[in-house]
């Protein structure tokens, strides 16, 4: 009889500590055993010249989220989840959405039901777009149990965004509830002020999106909310940090102390303002926010990664078709700015292209790249060790790696629903040729072969990481309402 269900043998293990030369033993969806010359397993893969990588997990991920239309998000999960099993990630966190006016219990009932045909582990982060008492003292505790540990609240766009007095409220709440909040963090005044300008004067481009959001519309923001987070002592991850301003702003924060994490995205390493400018309308396929910057920032954003302030980089996978009439032109090739859906996709481009760009180019190493793709993001969202690494007891979730094939990327190596992808032409060296989730294949040697609704829902309990310090700037706790 087999000593284990798979094993994968000669290849090169990475974590985010350690570099090996190690055979992977698993049994019913979890690493085993680790070491050289395992025993037989009823399947063996063998990964001579290979890496052998923890699965990623992309903790930001917009997939199946309804919208009010005309536009419409591309993806279901089904489509979503092979996209980022064909990239090498395993595990996704998305995003259910309160209704202004509505549940968020409801919220995050219709979306479980729309997650059940993920191919890839899946948990989410609760939006909330109407904090009423009764919601963060009825619905958000149960929701907590149930394992949504973390919050997202917007400063910025209609129909989503909450006050500053709304955001205190939150994160009071999750202070008590020992829950992470995430941070879109944009000047909405100041973006609306910048908006109204630029369209009174005729600018109305696709390029002038970046014009409405220069850096300073971001940089205030996230002093603002580290701000915030002090006073009250709430952990916080600020979302998609873009360039050097902002991302100096939360090396400040993690400078005193502050349990403040820093985000950045696949498309401000790599794209600039003025894929914005492209020919025609082109540009609208770069519309997302924050805006791509410099490459000035793009190298800014590198350094911070490398000192440790950026820990974390995800797709914000967020797809819309350019064509069609729920399309990014779905308004017409001359309308402006403001009726570009914001968003692009990149769930399958993310880890090739910071494999590519980062480690290949010799920006990080290895250990830095599992930790930037899986590991880091296990930790603060409460999935490690169970996700993020290769040990035993973890759960088989793995990535294989061709470390030196090199790839054009288009749209079709993509297997999204969506028409486009920004990376496009763009070329890349290492590519994750096969997926485990739990010791199943889903993509197997660059062909998607796992079912729809293999992926299990993770619900996640407390954890220290995300414990407030117990420090505040003045002698009173302002959530307890007691003196420290």
């Amino acid at each position: 009889m087999p000593d284990f269900d798979l094993v994968i043998r000669n290849g090169t293990v990475a974590t985010a500590t350690d570099v090996f030369d190690s055979d992977v033993g698993i049994r019913d969806g979890v690493i085993v055993a680790l070491g050289q010359g395992l025993g037989a397993g009823a399947q063996d893969y063998d990964a001579r010249g290979k890496l052998v990588l923890p699965g990623g997990i992309d903790s930001h991920t917009h997939i199946a989220e309804p919208r009010t239309g005309p536009t419409a998000n591309a993806d279901s999960f089904a489509s979503g989840s092979a996209s980022a099993a064909l990239g090498g990630t395993t595990t996704v966190i998305g995003f259910a959405r309160q209704a202004r006016g509505g549940s968020i219990a409801a919220g995050v009932a219709e979306h479980l039901a729309r997650a059940a045909e993920s191919r890839i582990d899946y948990s989410f982060h609760m939006i909330l777009t109407d904090p009423r008492p009764d919601i963060l003292a009825e619905e958000l505790p149960n929701l907590v149990a149930q394992g949504h540990r973390s919050f997202k609240i917007f400063l910025t766009y209609e129909g989503a965004r909450i006050s500053d007095a709304e955001a205190l409220d939150v994160m009071a709440t999750a202070r008590r509830l020992g829950a992470l909040v995430c941070i879109h963090a944009e000047h909405h005044d100041l973006i609306m002020f910048y908006t109204r300008a630029l369209l009174a004067a005729g600018l109305t481009a696709p390029k002038h999106h970046a014009w409405a959001k220069p850096m300073v519309v971001e940089s205030e923001c996230v002093h603002r909310v580290c701000a915030m987070a002090e006073a009250l002592d709430v952990p916080i991850q600020v979302f998609h940090v873009s360039g050097a301003e902002s991302a100096e702003e939360i090396a400040r924060a993690q400078a005193r102390g502050l349990k403040v994490w820093g985000e950045t995205c696949t498309q401000y390493l790599v794209l600039t303002a003025e894929d914005l400018d492209r020919p025609g309308f082109e540009g609208a396929k770069y519309v997302c926010s924050p805006a791509p910057r410099s490459q000035a920032d793009q190298a800014a954003l590198w350094e911070m990664i490398r000192r440790g302030v950026i820990q974390n980089v995800t797709s914000d996978h967020a797809p819309t078709r350019y064509a069609g009439p729920d399309g990014k032109t779905a308004f017409g090739l001359d309308a402006p700015f403001t009726q570009i859906p914001n968003g692009l996709p990149g769930l399958a481009a993310r880890m090739p292209i910071l494999f590519s760009e980062g480690m290949v180019k010799g920006r990080i190493d290895l250990p830095t790249f599992v930790s930037l793709t899986a590991t880091h993001a296990a930790k603060l969202f409460g999935l490690h060790p169970r996700k993020g690494t290769i040990a035993i007891g973890s759960d088989a979730d793995l990535a294989i790696w061709d470390p030196t094939k090199r790839v054009t990327l288009t749209q079709a190596l993509m297997g999204d629903a969506n028409d486009h992808t920004p990376y496009e032409g763009m070329a890349v060296t290492g590519w994750p040729e096969t997926t485990l989730v739990r010791g199943v294949p889903v993509v197997e040697h660059g062909r998607v072969v796992g079912a729809a609704g293999h992926g299990r829902f993770l619900p996640r309990g407390p954890y220290p990481m995300i414990a407030p310090r117990g420090v505040f700037p003045g002698p009173f706790n302002p959530v307890d309402g007691v003196a420290v």
